[in-house]
């Protein structure tokens, strides 16, 4: 089976690796890292789906920032410092960094290690590859309608901007396709270019469909940051630190905070008022979503600040209707927007969207270190806890949580 690039645009990715990407290379120019997937599922993949993702993985070397993707981001993106676009022209992808494997059961395995500059622009990528690969030799991409899933968009689009919700696509990772994902943003732009409701459609995280439509892009940071913190000098003060090193390098710009890597308890611990009134707002991503906007609102008042004046982004396995719910209730205490991921960008009857992660595991702060520190992620869920279960139980009695 001859199958295409999947990824043929260096810019089909998420806008938070690029800006992680200048904040590592800004703070942590020599780290040394390592990533590994997960399939939460355990899913068994198609026999040679190795193979198929090993030879999508080698097409990535030819992929190149083109000047109009540059003069676009340097339009859009105005706290991304210019000589990152130099750095950004002369990359190239190493799919030696990469290595694939599949066992005889059909459980898919593929780990990243390499410079952490270079390293971090796969994750993204990876993901929407192994995502739409798999319909694709399944044969299950013949049940998708690009019509109806226009269809399906706009009105999600309609109900969220008609209930006053400010929303964005973060759909990039575990989407069914590109093309599905191409008619879901240009479906909500429509929308929201015509619509004169409470609501607004904001943007898009991936930035090649922010410039086919003319959105914004959106995107600050993921845990993977927090993690490598964690594993270099101990996740008690991760959160302290990423916000320092992010702050060095954005100055109070991308100022919204994704606070639950390790859990709300010691994140509040490390937000400090001059935090506080520096960063513009939380990303609430795993919990109950009613109850960490409640701690959020009683930790902004304890420190004097008025809620009301701070963004809470919420993305926790969001739909329409909780997103609609989440706004009704969260609207009078913060102001409220939501990034909405997998429920645009695979929301197809007879499809069932892959769960699937690809997570920072180990670090070490310069290539002449002889060892690796192990890390991981916890969050506010259990489920989605992430890492060796030694490592995660250490970090776990770390934290006091265990």
């Amino acid at each position: 089976m001859e199958i295409p690039p999947i990824i043929t645009a260096f810019t089909d990715d998420d806008l938070y690796k690029f800006t992680m990407c200048c904040a590592v290379i800004d703070n942590y120019p020599r780290a040394q890292v390592r990533y590994r997937f997960t399939d939460r599922d355990n899913r068994v993949y198609p026999e040679g789906f190795a193979a198929q993702l090993r030879r999508q993985v080698d097409m990535l070397a030819s992929l190149a920032i083109t000047p109009e993707e540059i003069a676009f981001m340097k339009r859009r993106c105005p706290y991304l410092p210019y000589w990152f676009y130099d750095f950004l022209n002369g990359f190239r992808y190493d799919p030696s960094q990469v290595s694939v494997g599949q066992d005889a059961e059909g459980h898919l395995s593929v780990e990243i290690e390499g410079p952490w500059y270079a390293t971090i622009l796969f994750e993204v990528k990876l993901l929407a590859i192994i995502s739409e690969l798999y319909y694709i030799m399944r044969g299950d991409d013949s049940l998708i309608s690009l019509d109806a899933v226009r269809e399906t968009a706009a009105a999600k689009a309609r109900r969220l901007i008609e209930a006053g919700c400010s929303f964005s696509d973060m759909g990039t990772r575990r989407r069914a396709s590109g093309a599905v994902h191409d008619a879901v943003v240009g479906a909500m732009a429509a929308e929201g270019r015509s619509m004169s409701g409470p609501g607004e459609f904001v943007g898009t995280s991936n930035i090649r469909l922010a410039m086919k439509y003319d959105v914004v892009p959106i995107g600050t940071m993921a845990h993977e940051l927090v993690c490598a913190m964690a594993g270099m000098y101990g996740p008690q003060m991760a959160n302290y630190l990423t916000m320092q090193a992010w702050t060095n390098t954005f100055n109070g710009a991308l100022g919204t905070f994704l606070y639950d890597t390790y859990g709300w308890r010691i994140f509040s611990l490390n937000f400090s008022e001059a935090f506080a009134n520096m960063f513009k707002g939380l990303r609430v991503d795993s919990g109950d979503n009613l109850d960490q906007l409640r701690r959020i609102v009683e930790k902004y008042r304890s420190l004097g600040i008025d809620p009301r004046s701070k963004q809470v982004i919420f993305s926790n396995a969001l739909d329409t209707d909780r997103a609609i719910a989440l706004q009704r209730e969260a609207a009078p205490v913060c102001r409220p927007s939501f990034g909405i991921g997998t429920h645009f960008t695979n929301d197809i009857p007879s499809l069932r969207p892959l769960n699937i992660v690809i997570k920072l595991v180990a670090v070490k702060i310069t290539e002449s270190w002889t060892f690796w520190n192990d890390t991981c992620k916890l969050s506010e869920d259990e489920g989605k806890h992430s890492g060796d279960p030694a490592v995660v139980s250490r970090f776990l009695q770390a934290l006091h949580l265990a």
